[in-house]
């Protein structure tokens, strides 16, 4: 293993001595971004707020040195929080018991991680492959809505109740819009209106459009009265750095909390590789999954030793921190090192922040989050990939964002198993240009009467086998023709039931007096006939790697008095027969 592998920042390292200013710029940004979430969603776990910004300083550095993504933003998150809550609240409440609470959750942190790195280093990577794309898309396209709209609250200084769903957002803002307080609502659309307006007129400034709105978003909120007219800031950030602590690790709490703590890492792998995909859509990178879910999992793992809870991808810190100008995941240690500085030297400023600025912010990160460009693609190309995208994306306003991406998951399996288990099943017969092809394209085309050529392109697994099995039993009942030729090379694989079945359809049609042969059948296809005996009985004279070796040696089988009277002539064969 090289030193890369293990350690691979060593990859990128170079690249961020390029890069330093798009990483600082982008780090600063991404530390004015954390500071209120960190806050709420620590309360959200059912922690107290100094409990998010522990996790918003030590995940993000050893998540971005041993990730994949270089875009990823690590940390406490929406979902990982509320998970948090709901397994350890089972077992005690944080109000009845605040230290034993901490505990368990710091304890479900280290657990989480080492399974996370246990299913990294058994490169279980290849199952984040079964997201689809449509899946990638729905989901960033519902959580670039649903953070919009969490954000609401701030934009018109309307007193949301926590917790609100999507609905449940529009609905009570709906009904209570004139309690809109103008002050907060002018920094709010100020903010945003200047972000735009930097983005798109001010190129020199672009990559600072983000972190400037937001300083003129500040001023514009004192210039308007600041909290006496309802301003909201963030509030006074505790002043310490997260300090070294063992975690507890008693039998009786691990047992307690594995359960929980598989869920919780399956779903904190599920939602950063989706984030990082999301992002990688727009960046172009190439993602390595087994890499990030060693990369999550040793983030996990080792910030539980500072106090930290469980932590997962961001989408919104991620997705401020890419289209800030971030370039490798240098920007992220920036960023959790800038927490540090704040926390310790700059809080009494950073307080001042004012939430109506970050909301007019996030509102734009949570648009771009869209990818209207490939929303569309889907929609024109296929029905099934929009109803996968759909089902995600309403999914994700709707329903909890595992249950989203899970059912999006599921709807897309669905459809590929569909799919796949109905392999297509060509006829070929001869043209009058002498060619083999499929007759349907071609109605010059002309079949042997005594044997049947056909193409399979797909795998013969135990999905698809009632499918391949009709086919071939409507052609043994209809007793034209003796023999059939396969053209095998478009046959990805054959499964154990696959095999099975075939050899029992091969001595079904010798028994009759004639055969199933193949043509270009694939190695790894016959890996299973070769281990497990079938090719034995279906017999190793039945396989050629030539087409015309194969129809020579079928054609000397056949019954010659039905050839004097065929005018088909399809074969070299017969125009040589005397």
């Amino acid at each position: 293993m090289s030193l890369k592998q293990l350690f691979p920042f060593l990859e990128w390292l170079p690249l961020a001595k390029k890069y330093w200013k798009d990483d600082l710029i982008a780090g600063i940004t991404g530390t004015i971004i954390v500071i209120p979430q960190a806050v709420a969603f620590a309360m959200i776990a059912g922690l107290p707020p100094i409990y998010g910004f522990y996790t918003a300083m030590v995940t993000p550095i050893i998540a971005a040195l041993f990730g994949s993504s270089y875009h990823l933003i690590s940390g406490p998150t929406t979902t990982s929080s509320i998970v948090v809550y709901a397994i350890i609240s089972k077992f005690v409440s944080p109000e009845s018991d605040l230290e034993a609470f901490i505990s368990l959750a710091i304890v479900l942190s280290f657990m989480a991680g080492v399974i996370k790195l246990l299913m990294g280093v058994a490169k279980m990577g290849k199952l984040v492959n079964f997201v689809s794309h449509s899946v990638v898309i729905g989901f960033s396209a519902g959580a670039g809505i649903l953070i919009a709209f969490k954000q609401l609250k701030y934009v018109f200084g309307i007193k949301v109740p926590m917790g609100s769903t999507f609905y449940e957002i529009i609905i009570y803002i709906a009904s209570h819009i004139k309690e809109t307080n103008l002050y907060v609502f002018g920094v709010a659309a100020g903010t945003l209106i200047i972000a735009l307006l930097i983005r798109k007129f001010v190129k020199k400034l672009a990559r600072l459009y983000m972190l400037i709105a937001m300083i003129l978003g500040s001023v514009l909120a004192l210039l308007m009265g600041g909290i006496a007219n309802g301003i909201e800031t963030v509030g006074t950030i505790p002043s310490h750095l997260p300090p070294f602590k063992v975690p507890d690790f008693s039998y009786e709490s691990m047992k307690m909390l594995t359960s929980g703590a598989i869920t919780l890492a399956l779903l904190g792998l599920v939602e950063a590789v989706s984030i990082a995909r999301a992002v990688a859509l727009h960046s172009h990178q190439k993602l390595d999954n087994n890499r990030e879910f060693i990369g999550q999992g040793l983030s996990n793992i080792i910030s539980s030793f500072f106090s930290s809870y469980a932590s997962s991808g961001s989408f919104t810190r991620s997705g401020v921190n890419y289209q800030a100008g971030a370039k490798t995941p240098m920007s992220a240690i920036i960023s959790a090192v800038g927490l540090m500085l704040v926390v310790l030297f700059f809080a009494k400023y950073a307080s001042f922040l004012p939430k109506p600025a970050m909301g007019g912010i996030i509102l734009l990160v949570g648009y771009n989050l869209i990818d209207f460009h490939h929303i569309k693609q889907i929609i024109r190309s296929s029905k099934r990939e929009f109803i996968v995208l759909s089902v995600t994306l309403l999914g994700t306003l709707f329903l909890e964002l595992e249950t989203a991406l899970f059912s999006g998951i599921l709807i897309s399996l669905f459809f590929y198993l569909e799919k796949t288990s109905k392999p297509n099943i060509a006829v070929f017969g001869k043209n009058e240009n002498n060619k083999f092809i499929n007759i349907i394209r071609d109605d010059t085309s002309e079949e042997c009467l005594q044997i049947k050529i056909i193409r399979i392109d797909g795998s013969i697994y135990f999905g698809a086998v009632e499918s391949v099995s009709k086919f071939f039993s409507e052609l043994y009942e209809k007793n034209e023709k003796k023999y059939l030729l396969v053209i095998a090379d478009g046959i990805n694989f054959i499964d154990l039931a696959g095999a099975e079945w075939l050899t029992h359809e091969v001595e079904k049609w010798q028994k009759r007096g004639g055969g199933i042969y193949f043509v270009g059948l694939k190695l790894v296809s016959q890996d299973i006939l070769k281990r497990g005996g079938f090719i034995n009985r279906i017999g190793y004279n039945n396989f050629f790697k030539d087409k015309n070796d194969a129809i020579s040696t079928i054609y000397k089988k056949l019954d010659k008095n039905i050839c004097l009277n065929c005018m088909a002539k399809v074969f070299t064969e017969c125009n040589n027969e005397v």
